[in-house]
Order: structure tokens, then sequence, then C-alpha cells
């Protein structure tokens, strides 16, 4: 496997500087934009983007906790061949996912099996309010983000599953409208695969996963609230859906189902794509102090009186920890091989492990367990002395509670940044969507560090974001 210590592959320009075929349009094209057009470019999104209110909390910032993702205008580029393979990669991935969470809230035969340890019950991820019910068509994780990293020609390894509530897609979306409206011409040159039937794809796959015997389901999306990060994607996708947009206090509990308030009167809801976490989402049965979710809603669900996407209890399975296990899952529910590999990862817990890590610090990635968002997180090869002594104490204490992996050298892009055209590390989030059909729309949010050298690429640690292009055949 390449790491840092190896030049990163270039996804446009070959060692020789000659550029990649499936580039080389695009480099003709770019070759001919003078940067003050670019730049010019740059600036008309982002002021289109702070029209519609695209923002994004930044935790740390003097400048406030609210701004814009910067967005870049150079987009990245997939081949349909590359495509098919991650696409195949993520939907096996997702299936097997939803295997392990059906059955460790059932039978639990892979911890009978000794595959998974039965330590994962501990996980406070873990929802044991959820042992023994049936989810509609045994679906879980309705929509999974799956991030991507690429270290070479064919290598791409799977960094992390996100299952409870990922975001991103709204600016997939966002990204694709903005490339048209500044670039029209590329989009007549290439056969780039469409993207906007993402929010109908996902309509469809909740409205199968409805109670048996509803002709037209209604769906809404639960969100926190306006003082939520992704509020904006919240709006965006219920709008784009065509639902309804709804905080806790819009719903309640009575005889075994869930009504909205509306001007009209109550009205039954049949699904809610909740972007509220676990702990939050029923105040009688999780977080007592919680003001975001809904009294009675699990009861109802466990009962089957409602559709929650994504099920409680899912975070168990996106656990940095419960990562390590999901070839062997792969393995165990399909009988397949994993199409897309695990990056190798250390598990602390383990006595060699841990060794090993305070022995190799500064040469490696290490994460919190149950950490999100590039938060909790040493970048070993970029850490001063002191952080990674801060650091050493940390794992010391609570070894258990962390991973490490090598520091991958991530490929990088063609990105605009001040001083004109230069590469940048990105990584890729397709999201998989599963309801009548487990699928994959051709497209992802495509994230990159614009820091030079950074590899964080995270939204909330500075970093922007790019359309991808799908290329058909």
């Amino acid at each position: 496997m390449d790491t840092a210590a190896k030049k990163p592959f270039d996804e446009m320009y070959l060692q020789d500087e000659a550029v990649r075929s499936i580039y080389a349009e695009y480099a003709a094209w770019l070759k001919n934009v003078p940067l003050h057009q670019l730049e010019s470019k740059r600036q008309e999104a982002e002021l289109l983007f702070r029209r519609v209110g695209i923002t994004f909390n930044v935790y740390g910032e003097d400048a406030g906790s609210e701004r814009l993702i910067p967005f870049d205008v150079l987009p990245r580029l997939l081949s349909a061949k590359e495509w098919d393979r991650l696409s195949e990669g993520a939907i096996q991935r997702v299936k097997a996912l939803n295997m392990f969470l059906h059955d460790i809230y059932h039978e639990q035969a892979i911890i009978k099996a000794g595959i998974v340890p039965a330590t994962i019950l501990a996980n406070s991820q873990y929802r044991p309010e959820m042992f023994g019910v049936d989810v509609p068509k045994g679906i879980y994780a309705h929509v999974a983000g799956i991030d991507l990293v690429r270290t070479g020609e064919n290598d791409f390894y799977v960094l992390e599953d996100n299952l409870r509530t990922p975001s991103g897609v709204s600016y997939m979306l966002e990204n694709r409208k903005m490339m048209m409206r500044l670039f029209p011409e590329l989009f007549r040159s290439y056969p780039i695969a469409p993207v906007e039937h993402y929010p109908q794809v996902l309509l469809n796959n909740l409205r199968a996963v409805a109670q048996a015997g509803v002709p037209e389901p209604t769906v809404v999306l639960l969100t926190p609230g306006a003082y939520n990060s992704a509020y904006f994607e919240h709006a965006f996708i219920a709008q784009q859906m065509g639902i309804e947009l709804v905080e806790g206090q819009d719903l309640f509990v009575r005889n075994n189902a869930v009504y909205m308030r509306t001007t009209e009167g109550p009205k039954r809801v049949d699904v809610i794509y909740r972007r509220i976490d676990d702990d939050f989402i029923d105040p009688l049965s999780f977080r007592p102090d919680s003001m975001l979710g809904v009294p009675g809603l699990l009861s109802v669900y466990r009962n089957g009186g409602v559709t929650l996407a994504n099920a409680v209890g899912t975070g168990v399975a996106d656990d940095k920890d419960t990562y390590i296990y999901v070839p062997e899952m792969i393995r165990f529910y399909l009988g397949e091989e994993p199409i897309l590999s695990n990056v190798p990862t250390y598990q602390l817990s383990k006595e060699d492990d841990f060794k090993y890590v305070l022995g190799h610090l500064a040469e490696l990635v290490v994460k919190e367990v149950q950490g999100s968002g590039g938060y909790g997180m040493l970048v070993g090869p970029a850490a001063s002395k002191q952080e990674l002594e801060d650091f050493r104490r940390r794992i010391i204490a609570h070894p258990a509670n962390y991973i490490a992996q090598p520091t991958l050298a991530l490929s990088t892009c063609p990105t605009l940044v001040e001083k004109g055209v230069a590469p940048r590390h990105v990584d890729l989030r397709p999201f998989v969507l599963s309801g009548k059909s487990v699928t994959l729309v051709p497209g992802a949010l495509c994230r990159v560090a614009l820091r030079e050298g950074s590899l964080v690429v995270n939204s909330s640690q500075g970093g922007g974001t790019k359309d991808t292009w799908i290329l058909k055949d």
C-alpha cells in the first residue's frame, strides 16, 4: 500500500507529466482558460451559494461558527469502469452491514461464530431496545455514506462507513447545478452521468419500507432545527423530495401511530427520514432532557406503527472499532470476497498493536473509536512533538478508545487555489440507498483538503468540495 512517504497518485497527470486519457479533453480546455476567469467563476459560485444559504458550522474559528464551505470549480473525473467497481463494492458493503445489524439485534450468529467479539454489545451505540425488533425488509441503513480514498491507479480503500445520519448529499446536488451554470460548454463535450434524480430515488426507497397495506405512504424529514450544522441540507432535501420538513414539536404519538400537526388537522406519518441522533429522538426512551424528539416514538416504531430511516441502533455498525470486521462480515453473510479493501487498522486494545502504535506514533493517523468530523484525531507526520506526547498520554490512559492506520498518500486532483491551479488531496463519499433495491446515483460528495500538504478533507476542519463527474461509456 502507498503511504505518505511516496509521492501521491495524481489523478490527472502521469509521472511524465502527460495527461491521463480520461482528463485529456478537460486538460485541453483548462489550458485555454485564463486564471482570472476561473477566479471570477469561483467568486460567482460563492455569491450564489451564499444567497441560497449553504453554510456549515466550523468549530473553533474566531470569525464565527457558521461559514460557507469552499467550492472548487475544477471537477474530479472518474471513468465508468472505475465507478462500476466502486459502486459494486459499496453496495456489497452496505448489504453486509444491514445483515450484520439484523443479526446482532436477533440471533447474533456472527458473535457466536467468534468473528465479531461479544464486547460489541457494550458499545454505546448498540441499542438493547432494538433487540428482537423486525424492521421493514430488514433494512437498517436506508442511506449510507461510504468514505473512500484512492492511493493508486486501481487502489481504492474504504476509510469509514457512515450509517447514522450521513450528510453531504446536498453538496453533491448543488455542486452539479453550479457547474452546469458556470461551465455549460463542458457538459456539451463530456458524457457526464446525471445525479439530479437522487431525491426521487430516495423517496421511492423510503415509501417502499412503509408498513404493508399503505397505498400512498406519507414521508417526512425530521430535523433538529435551524441551529443544526446540516440544517440547510435537511431543508434542501425535503424540498427536493416534495415532503414536509418537521421538528419534534410538529409530531405526536397516538394509538400506536405518529401524526403530524397540519393546518387541516392531524395527518398520519408512515416513514420518518430522521436526521436526529438516537439519543435525542425520544425523551421517554433515551435522553429525558431532549427537546428535539417525539415522546413515545420508539414504542410506536418497535410495534411497527412507523418506519424510521435510518433505524435506531445503526451507529454500532459504523463505529471505527466495528469497521475492522466488515471484510469478515462480507465473507460471513454474503459468501463473497470484499470488492473494496479496508485501510489496514491497528486496534489499540490489542497489546501488540498498542506497542507498535506507541513506537510509531509519528508515522500514523490515530482516531477516536467514536469520533467524527476530523475531531479527536492525530495525523502523526503533521503533528508537533508536544501534540505527539499529549496524544501518547491519552492513548496510554484509554487504549481501547483508539484505532490507528497508516498515513495514506491520498490521491490529488487539480484545484484552484490562491497561487493558481495546484494538486490537492481528495476523498469521495458515494451515497448508497436501500429500499426497493440497493443502488447508487452515479455521483458523490468529493471533499478536498485546500491547505497545501493537508490530508484532512473534512468540511468542519476547513476542507472544500468539488463536483464529481462519472463519465458514461
